[in-house]
């Protein structure tokens, strides 16, 4: 099992439950993918006053720079951020696409490359949606929308979901030309009555689709939990969870419908385990019910905060990782029933990838 942490402080490969190489240390890793097509690593960095850096590595080879994306020279009397201020996703194309990759941004950009980096062009279709509303799409964590969720249909890699943090969620069937907002049934009990259910009013934290069941997707959104067994048109409120409602990441069974976790958290001004026990939360038949994973996990004073990228599932479904704000990883190689922490602080953790 090998996993790839991308951290405040630097990139770290765990293997067999140790830390098996650490690179780029002191630098901000903002985001890693592992390309399933051709072993392709990219990692994003954000160099704060320098600004934000991808850099490539192919199977077997050293890292090399590659282009980032860039907007276009912000019009006369446009509206919002045209500066690129950070790549908050990463998701390659379809089998049959080799050289394309999805770029989700702040402030709300999608970009897209068909040549593995070489080269980005922004989504405009998107992007002319995002401008037309800029003052309804807003900050979720940060001061401007961010693009953190991509989720491509292993059915046809022109059908693509964005889950945008706040904006709800979008929808394409045809590569990203035109674009339909998508978060019917969701609930936003932070805004006035009348935004409540409006679908760019939506704050979804994380969007999971299941691969064994493409229609099947799971979203963590800020005041709750919703699942979609329509491709994402239509959405309803998971009810029953056994710690809290909220929370920033989840992952989605590779090869069992109906499997779920949660990485679940005290929302707002709290942002910490409830309790002070570390848990995560699985489902095995769509939600209806759920479990609490809580062995070899801390469970007294542990405040550790799982972003929404920090918790991931390989290929099996067997094997999981998810790493804390405080430097916490944790592994299971049952699927959840257990966890085995890693013997090493790491820097806080963005994002973990097998």
């Amino acid at each position: 099992m090998k996993a790839y942490v991308a951290t405040r402080k630097g990139l770290f490969t765990i293997e067999a439950g140790k830390v098996a190489a650490a690179e780029f240390l002191g630098d901000n890793v903002s985001m890693i993918l592992n390309d399933p097509r051709d072993g392709t690593l990219s990692a994003a960095f954000d160099h704060g006053h320098f600004g934000v850096k991808l850099k490539r590595r192919k199977k077997g080879g050293d890292w090399e720079d590659i282009s980032t994306p860039a907007f276009p020279p912000k019009p006369e009397g446009a509206v919002g951020e045209w500066t690129l201020k950070k790549i908050w996703s990463l998701e390659p194309g379809g089998p049959k696409q080799p050289g394309r990759l999805w770029a989700g941004t702040l402030p709300g950009g999608l970009f897209v490359s068909d040549d593995s980096g070489a080269t980005w062009r922004l989504v405009e279709s998107l992007w002319a949606e995002r401008c037309k509303s800029a003052d309804a799409w807003g900050g979720g964590g940060y001061d401007w929308p961010g693009i953190h969720s991509i989720a491509v249909d292993p059915r046809d890699p022109d059908h693509v979901l964005v889950a945008v943090s706040t904006a709800g969620i979008w929808r394409t069937v045809n590569g990203g030309k035109t674009w339909t907002q998508t978060a019917n049934g969701m609930r936003a009990e932070y805004m006035p009555p009348e935004l409540t259910h409006d679908p760019v009013s939506q704050d979804v934290h994380r969007l999971a689709r299941s691969l064994a069941k493409p229609d099947e997707m799971y979203v963590q959104h800020h005041n709750g939990v919703f699942k979609s067994v329509d491709d994402g048109k239509n959405w309803t409120e998971v009810t029953n969870l056994p710690v809290s409602a909220f929370g920033f990441a989840v992952a989605a069974h590779p090869k069992e419908p109906g499997t779920a976790w949660l990485v679940p958290a005290i929302k707002d001004e709290k942002r910490i385990p409830k309790d002070g026990a570390v848990v995560v939360n699985r489902t095995r038949d769509g939600g209806k019910t759920w479990e609490t994973l809580r062995k070899g996990l801390p469970q007294a004073h542990a405040y550790d905060l799982v972003y929404r990228h920090g918790l991931d599932v390989d290929a099996t479904g067997r094997n999981l990782a998810f790493g804390s704000t405080t430097g916490g990883l944790w592994t299971s190689a049952d699927g959840g029933d257990s966890w085995t922490a890693l013997d090493a602080r790491l820097p806080p953790v963005h994002a973990v990838r097998f």
